[in-house]
C-alpha cells in the first residue's frame, strides 16, 4: 500500500507544481512563461524521484507505468492500481488549485486569465489555436514516447544511468515541455491532463481523449523501441 500512496503523493505533487505554475505565471504565452512551466513540471519528477523513488519507483505518470509493464518489470495488478492512485492524486492537486483560484480577487483572476494560452484555473490542457486534434495527438504520441523511452533506458536494471536516473527523467521531462507547450500545452501523462479537465470543463474535457490516447500509445511505442534497442529479450 505504501508504494501506491507514494504514487498518490507524488502525482499531487507534479501537478500541484507543474499545472501551478502554468496558472499563477500566466500562461504560457512568452519564451520566459514555456520556460517556467517547462522547468517547474521536470524539477518536480526530480525532486519526486529522489523522494519516493526509493518506494514506488517514482512513476507518477500512467504512460510511464504502462511502458514499465509491458516491458515486465511489474505486475498488471501494481500497474492497475499505480494508474488509480495517480489519477487520486492528481485530483487532489488540481482541487488544491482550483481551491486557490476561486479564493484569489476578481482584480487578480482577471490578470491571470489575461495572460496568455493555457491560463486556465486549473492549468488543463488543450490544442493550441492552429493545431488540429489529429496534430495534438501526434504530438502527444511522439513526445510521449521520446519521453517514456528515457524512462525506461535510464532505470534499466542492467544499462541504466544509477541515481543519476532521476535527473536525466525531470530535465527530458523539461525537454519536452519547451517543445511541446506551444502544441498542446503538454500532457505526455494522462492522470495530469484527466483532473484538471475535469475541474475545468469545456474544451479541456472535450479533447480529453487525446490526453488519455496519445501517452498510452507513445508509452507502447516506447515499451517497444526499448524492447528492440535495450532489451536482452528478442524482439
Amino acid at each position: 500500500m505504501k508504494k501506491y500512496l507514494a504514487e498518490m503523493v507524488g502525482t499531487m505533487v507534479l501537478v500541484l507544481m507543474g499545472c501551478g505554475s502554468a496558472i499563477f505565471n500566466h500562461g504560457c504565452g512568452t519564451t520566459a512563461q514555456v520556460l517556467t512551466v517547462a522547468f517547474a513540471f521536470g524539477l518536480s519528477v526530480v525532486a519526486m524521484a529522489y523522494t519516493i523513488g526509493g518506494v514506488s519507483g517514482c512513476h507518477i505518470n500512467p504512460a510511464i507505468t504502462l511502458g514499465v509493464w509491458l516491458s515486465k518489470r511489474m505486475s498488471g495488478k501494481d500497474a492497475a492500481m499505480y494508474m488509480i492512485f495517480q489519477v487520486i492524486g492528481a485530483f487532489i492537486g488540481s482541487a488544491i488549485l482550483y481551491a486557490i483560484v476561486q479564493n484569489i480577487t476578481a482584480a487578480d483572476a482577471s490578470y491571470i486569465a489575461a495572460g496568455g494560452a493555457f491560463a486556465t484555473t486549473t492549468g488543463s490542457n488543450a490544442c493550441q489555436a492552429g493545431v488540429s486534434e489529429v496534430g495534438g495527438l501526434i504530438a502527444e504520441i511522439v513526445f510521449t514516447c521520446v519521453f517514456v523511452l528515457v524512462v525506461l533506458g535510464t532505470t534499466d536494471s542492467k544499462r541504466g544511468a544509477g541515481n543519476f536516473a532521476g535527473l536525466a527523467i525531470g530535465l527530458s521531462l523539461v525537454l519536452v515541455h519547451i517543445v511541446c507547450i506551444p502544441i498542446t500545452g503538454t500532457s505526455v501523462n494522462p492522470a495530469r491532463s484527466i483532473a484538471p479537465a475535469v475541474f475545468d470543463g469545456g474544451v479541456a474535457l472535450s479533447q480529453l481523449w487525446i490526453f488519455i490516447i496519445g501517452p498510452f500509445v507513445g508509452a507502447a511505442l516506447a515499451a517497444l523501441i526499448w524492447r528492440m534497442v535495450g532489451s536482452d529479450e528478442k524482439a
